[in-house]
């Protein structure tokens, strides 16, 4: 099969033959049809987190596609089913986290394109129980960006507790900035957009904002408090100073919400301001699979709208330098 396949983090990646895996014991053989590209990727065949994979490895963590065989033992799907493989691969079941509905917080979690051979090929093999089914009548490309993207950013509405009237500030309006707005305003929030690309806020006014801010002219900090500053403010931007404003942007009361992971892994945090003005952090990490089905309801039942480009998986590393260039608009989706 063809297939994506990491061999050394100072290099590019490699697109090449490879073996068709193979399933074992509760697992499923996917015939992959789209896979988007997320950043996460780019750090991981970068090896830029203190964990790194073990290479060599294929990324890809918003892979969908056909369940094309079943592994022994496995009941939760069948072949022919339509299935996304998001980036939690596969967790216990039995920790204290699993149990509560924590998922994603499990430490003995495998994660799809970093320890589990990911999405960037033409099959893939997941574990059974922790595949989600995707709707009758959406499409592959709408729903790999949706595998993490959406659902990385629907959780991240949700543990805010967003309110209807309530002003949230999307940091990053992109592949995941642009779902996160529209979350936003399923959940009667007024979305406030910020980017540094007028393009990018072209695309959040068409999708509803409520006010836009290009951070590269305006002082994003000034111009939310002027609007009587962010209940919630949702960074999406790897970039320290970005996390700082979003902070600073927020209303007595307000709740920042931390999803990007800045490199060097460090944020200033004014402790006064936090402390008298009754602010609150919170950390959100992609979502369940119960929230990715919530994902996908929503898309079938057509509240959201899933901006991307199709590319073929040889372009993958002048895909890599758009991204990084933010040349993108919103998601890149390989065909498979």
């Amino acid at each position: 099969m063809r297939a994506c396949v990491v061999t050394d983090f100072a290099a590019p990646l490699t697109v090449g033959d490879v073996p068709v895996p193979q399933p074992g014991p509760g697992q499923i053989l996917v015939r992959v049809e789209a896979s988007g590209l997320c950043h996460t990727d780019i750090h991981a065949a970068r090896g830029d987190w203190p964990v790194k994979p073990t290479l060599p490895f294929i990324p890809g963590h918003e892979g969908v596609g056909i369940v094309e065989r079943l592994g022994r033992g496995v009941t939760e799907v069948a072949v022919g089913d339509r299935v996304a493989m998001p980036w939690l691969g596969y967790s216990c079941g039995t920790c204290e986290y699993c149990v509560s509905g924590r998922e994603t917080l499990c430490e003995s979690q495998r994660n799809t394109g970093y320890g589990i051979d990911g999405g960037h090929a033409e099959f893939a093999v997941a574990y059974a129980r922790h595949v989600v089914r995707v709707p009758e009548g959406v499409s592959p490309f709408d729903a790999a960006p949706l595998t993490c993207a959406g659902v990385t950013t629907y959780k991240a509405i949700k543990v805010a507790g967003v309110r209807p009237t309530e002003r949230v500030a999307v940091f990053g309006i992109g592949g995941l900035g642009h779902l996160a707005q529209q979350y936003a305003q399923i959940f009667g929030g007024d979305a406030i957009a910020v980017d540094v690309t007028e393009e990018k806020l072209s695309l959040a006014r068409k999708l509803g904002a409520a006010h836009t801010i290009n951070a590269a002219h305006t002082d994003p900090v000034a111009a939310i408090q002027a609007l009587g500053g962010a209940d919630v403010a949702v960074v999406l931007a790897a970039n320290p100073t970005v996390l700082e404003q979003a902070h600073a942007s927020l209303r007595r009361g307000g709740r920042l919400v931390l999803v990007s992971l800045p490199k060097d892994n460090i944020m200033r945090l004014p402790v006064f301001e936090t402390v008298l003005g009754g602010l609150t952090v919170i950390g959100s990490i992609v979502g369940t699979r119960a929230d990715l089905a919530e994902v996908f309801a929503l898309h079938a039942a057509g509240r959201t709208t899933v901006q991307y480009e199709i590319r073929d998986l040889d372009e993958i590393n002048e895909a890599v330098e758009e991204v990084l260039a933010s040349a993108v608009t919103a998601r890149i989706v390989f065909r498979l």
